[in-house]
């Protein structure tokens, strides 16, 4: 995929029940959204924006250099700041993907980004995302852990998504799919997205992906061969990250 075409933006606010002002969490000096951020740049798709729900992650955005643009804090969901966010970036359309980079993902590896654009070689997907391999059983019982239903052979990488849930799916033997939270759209596909009502099936499970496979849209999902990069939700998965980052500037 041309680095032209692509806009990366990764959604933050600070509202979090269970991590207050997560985005500015210190880790080795740096706020969390700035490491989230500099993977984004070093990915070297295209260009890197985040959207801020809140004046304070604009201005820490800044004071590295990045480019942050502030959006309504009231918008229903990071998908919502996402596309409000590359509207004010990108008015004329001109970017083809965009990729949505959670603000919580401060291990993210930069390679995930450039995989997450592979499936878009069919051109009929619509949104793509990435999944990896369950090794550990304990993860299928875990309601954390979104599953897919894949429709994918043994020997090919990508696939296409038939349903996600908390619950292990599918039955019978065979792999489980463990869901990464990282999605690219088709700009024209995220402008109808965020224009859809709620589904009742997204609003059970929790899961907004679901809204898309409910009005038809075709998620494809490239499976990769590394560990999922995890969410900081909580001050122990912060400490974690803390740890992992400290190592990595040491080595």
């Amino acid at each position: 995929m041309s680095a032209k075409k692509t806009l990366i933006v990764i959604p933050a606010r600070l509202a979090a029940t269970r991590l207050p002002n997560k985005p500015l969490a210190d880790i080795c000096g740096k706020p969390m959204i700035v490491h989230v951020w500099e993977k984004a740049i070093k990915a070297n798709v295209g260009p890197v924006i985040v959207a801020c729900g809140d004046q304070e992650i604009v201005e820490a955005i800044k004071s590295f250099g990045g480019e942050a643009i502030y959006t309504d804090p009231s918008l229903p969901s990071g998908t919502d700041r996402v596309k409000a966010a590359a509207d004010v970036y990108d008015p004329q359309n001109k970017y083809d993907f965009i990729i949505n980079v959670q603000g919580d993902l401060p291990t993210l590896e930069p390679s995930l980004i450039c995989e997450v654009l592979d499936p878009f070689q069919n051109t009929t997907v619509d949104i793509a995302t990435l999944a990896t391999t369950i090794s550990d059983l304990q993860e299928l019982s875990d309601s954390n852990v979104v599953k897919i239903a894949l429709s994918v052979n043994a020997e090919e990488t990508i696939g296409r998504a038939l349903y996600f849930s908390r619950n292990p799916i599918p039955s019978g033997e065979g792999p489980h799919y463990h869901h990464i939270g990282l999605y690219a759209y088709r700009r024209h596909i995220l402008n109808q997205f965020v224009e859809l009502a709620v589904d009742p099936i997204e609003a059970r499970e929790k899961l907004e992906q679901l809204r898309a496979l409910a009005a038809g849209m075709r998620i494809d999902v490239k499976i990769i061969d590394t560990h999922a990069p995890f969410g900081v939700d909580t001050q122990s998965d912060l400490e974690r990250a803390i740890t992992i980052i400290g190592e990595s500037y040491t080595l």
